[in-house]
């Protein structure tokens, strides 16, 4: 018992120091288990992706399970800062590292390819190669764009050209579609798709956003294709910037959105009925887009919100609508050329809503900011 107890106390001490105290895969705070093959500690979710890889699957709770001095001994010399510095030495600038919220997808494939394909020991640049490459093919499912059917397409992404081109057989010799980097974002979006490896690829399209909603049966492959339009993306913008620094680049390859979800709207007058709308906040381009439904393929409009100096507002709304609505949990949004009512279904979402507008109303614009709000109100 005094062993146990010895044990579980330097396991303890040892979870609380710097590098120990974040989940070694996916940075959530305080993790309670450990890889003993590894000698690194993991958040309860990653245990469970390590239990699922044949050569990582011995996992154990620091608080709950008995371990032999050995095992402790590992887990002292080892711990992850030293296991960062063997799995973690070559990964690419451009290659995405997920977090504590990101889709399982990405938290399983990060696992693999640092522990099981070894893909940063710089040992091997087998697998690199997939996604580093100035091409990169993979035959995807993508939805339609006015129906629900998901039918293979063949997507081809070039580094040299800065596209990504899609076409709708095999042996097509034209694209259906030739998408530029400029604009382009992706993003993992498996709960709205309705597939686990589901990615959804934005562009703007005669100024309008166009949305691309795929998947493919292999994680390894959705995964190595969102890496490799990220490697072409930094490529374009290293292009556009040259005197601009990786790091600085990195937050712009692509972006998740601030806050998305349902709200209702009216029109100008403010006297038309109100109508279900899904709404993307995003924070980078300072939009708020809005379709009839999640899986639109083309926004039914958009919204540059710009900052408080330049007559741009938003505020708590407390009036009932009798004009069709049925939600009574009300935003005011003010710009320069109109006001937008919005209503939530609950408290929470509304609070989140004014939360993430507050946000973006309060950072600064960049130049390249005051460029697509002019571009937005002269589409108007």
């Amino acid at each position: 018992m005094a062993s146990l107890e010895r044990n579980n106390k330097i396991l303890l001490d040892l979870v609380r120091q710097p590098g120990n105290n974040v989940c070694a895969d996916c940075g959530a705070p305080e993790p309670d288990w450990a890889s003993c093959t590894l000698g690194v500690f993991v958040c309860l979710n990653c245990s469970g992706l390590h239990r699922n890889l044949p050569i990582l699957n011995r996992v154990k709770s620091i608080r709950l399970d008995l371990w032999e001095d050995s095992l402790v001994e590992f887990m002292q010399e080892r711990g992850n800062s030293t296991a960062k510095t063997i799995f973690e030495k070559c990964v690419p600038a451009f290659y995405y590292r997920p977090h504590q919220k990101d889709c399982t997808v990405l938290k399983e494939q990060w696992t693999r390819a640092k522990y099981e394909r070894k893909e940063f020991t710089g040992e091997n640049s087998y697998y690199q190669q997939a996604y580093s490459s100035d091409l990169f093919e993979a035959i995807l499912w993508k939805k339609g764009k006015d129906n629900k059917q998901f039918l293979k397409r063949t997507f081809l992404l070039s580094r040299k050209d800065f596209t990504l081109k899609y076409f709708i057989k095999e042996d097509s010799k034209a694209p259906k579609a030739v998408i530029s980097m400029k604009d382009l974002n992706a993003v993992f979006q498996p709960e709205k798709i309705g597939h686990a490896h589901g990615l959804q690829i934005s562009y703007l399209q005669d100024e309008r956003t166009r949305n691309l909603f795929v998947y493919h049966e292999s994680g390894h492959v959705i995964v190595s294709l969102f890496n490799a339009i990220r490697a072409t993306r930094l490529s374009y913008l290293q292009k556009k910037h040259p005197t601009l620094q990786t790091n600085e680049l990195i937050p712009q390859i692509t972006r998740h959105c601030l806050k998305e979800g349902y709200m209702e709207k009216t029109g100008p007058t403010q006297r038309e009925p109100f109508k279900k709308r899904w709404f993307t906040l995003c924070s980078l381009n300072r939009k708020l887009l809005y379709f009839k439904t999640p899986l639109d393929a083309t926004e039914l409009g958009a919204v540059f919100i710009g900052t408080g100096g330049h007559s741009y507002s938003v505020s708590e709304f407390s009036g009932r609508s009798s004009r069709g609505g049925r939600w009574h949990c009300g935003i005011t949004l003010q710009t320069p050329d109109r006001q937008f009512v919005f209503m939530c279904e609950m408290e929470q979402e509304q609070r989140e809503w004014l939360e993430a507008f507050t946000k973006v109303i309060s950072k600064p614009m960049t130049p390249e900011d005051y460029s697509n709000e002019a571009t937005l109100r002269r589409g108007k």
